[in-house]
This record gives structure tokens, sequence and C-alpha cells, in this order.
């Protein structure tokens, strides 16, 4: 694997992993509803989880079990309600909008869906990516971009609108812009739902040689049967609740 992917190559990277603690992820007691009073409807329940940095592990279940739930809590997409979450020595439960902000930039983000912008090209969609790490992060952009986009196969197609990509390669688009930074955490939703056989695994192995190389932690969503086999570790969730793992 070349480019800013790999270890120290770049100035780029935004993130250290000095400090980083051994485990990245600590959740204790975590309860969570969707909506109020007598509507209001539980759909996590006592979630206790620890995930050791570096690794890649996969959050697995049926449809309605609570992973993408789990996943946008861990993620500060949204508040926790009841319990901790502890993400890289950080409390969340009760945090500010602010620091809540400032540790989603600790985080690369790979949804099923794309989310690109129309009017940008896959280079532009990619600097997205940096922009949150601030100037220093900015100055070696167009290379940083080039480089992801080239590991992901898409060398070609680097001044591409995502209207003249397909789906599989908007999805490596997604996937570059949350690598790019150099993220301590990634955490990925379905991530190689849109992928053919072959980009998927070139993905998940990426995902899997950066927790190897820099420490970074993944966590992610899957039914893919081909990522399990890659995994250092299954948590699998039925009804809200962790059954194994």
């Amino acid at each position: 694997m070349n480019g800013h992917v790999e270890a120290g190559k770049t100035e780029a990277a935004a993130v250290s992993r000095v400090g980083v603690p051994s485990t990245a992820i600590i959740v204790r007691a975590l309860n969570h509803w969707f909506g109020e009073g007598e509507a209001a409807k539980q759909a996590l329940f006592d979630i206790d989880l620890e995930i050791e940095a570096g690794k890649l592990i996969t959050l697995v279940g049926p449809s309605g079990s609570g992973k993408t739930t789990l996943l946008t809590l861990i993620g500060c997409l949204r508040r926790v309600q009841e319990g901790s979450i502890t993400l890289l020595g950080a409390e969340l439960a009760g945090a500010s909008e602010a620091d809540l902000t400032l540790h989603r930039r600790q985080l690369g983000f790979i949804f099923q869906a794309h989310n690109l912008h129309d009017s940008l090209t896959a280079m532009q969609n990619v600097r997205m990516g940096l922009e949150v790490h601030g100037p220093a992060a900015m100055q070696h952009w167009e290379e940083a971009a080039a480089q992801i986009l080239t590991t992901l196969g898409l060398g070609e197609r680097l001044h591409y609108i995502p209207s003249r990509l397909s789906g599989g390669q908007k999805q490596r688009v997604a996937v570059a812009r949350a690598l790019v930074g150099n993220p301590e955490i990634i955490l990925a939703d379905e991530p190689t739902a849109a992928l053919d056989k072959d980009t998927g695994m070139q993905v998940v192995r990426l995902l899997k040689r950066l927790g190897e190389e820099r420490g970074t932690t993944t966590l992610m969503v899957t039914h893919d049967n081909r990522i399990l086999e890659m995994s250092d570790r299954i948590i699998s969730l039925e009804d809200g609740r962790i059954v194994s793992g």
C-alpha cells in the first residue's frame, strides 16, 4: 500500500497516535430510547462493551437489532441518554455540542449511502475529509487525496464528478474521504454493500492494515460474511442486546 495511508508518509495526517489509550472505546450500562413518554421505544438495553485499539471489529445482527444506533452513539451523532461511552479516554455522556464536534474530528465515517457532493470532483469530495483538521492538514491535500484515491483504484477518475462514477466508485470515494485524515477510529455502516467482491475485500484489507500499521480502530456494521473472516472480533446484537462477542 502506497501514499498517504502508509505510516508517516505525509504531513497531511492530522491525528497523532501518541497517548492513545489501549482501549479505544468503552461502553457501560448504555440504554437508548426513541420517542418520548408513553410512545418511547427502547432500542438498546444495558450495553457493556470494550474495544481494543487497532482492531477490526464487526457488529452483526438482524435489521432493527440496534447496530446502527450503537454506531451513531459512539460516533457522537446522537447524545448519550443513559449510561456511559468513553471514546479515546473522553466521556461522551453529558458532553457539550462543541465537545462532541471535536470528538467527531477524531473519527472517520463510512456509510452505505456515499453522501458525496454532486458538484464536486472525487478529489474535492475527499478534500472535505481534511478540512475539519485545519490549515496544516490542508497544505498537502491534493497529494493526499490523489494518493488515497489511487490506492482504492480511482487514479484515472480523480477529477470526475459523482454523476460520472458508478455506484461502487462513488462508495470508494466515500471510503477515501473517511481515511484521508488518518482518523484514530473508523465507524462504518455496511461499507461494502455497494461494492463488488474484489473491491469490497480491498477496502477491508486496507482497514485491517491501517490497524496493524497505524493503530487505527475500525468498528463496522455488516451483513457481509466475507468480512467476518477478517475480523478480530465479532459482536452480535439481537433486540438491542449483545448476545455474543
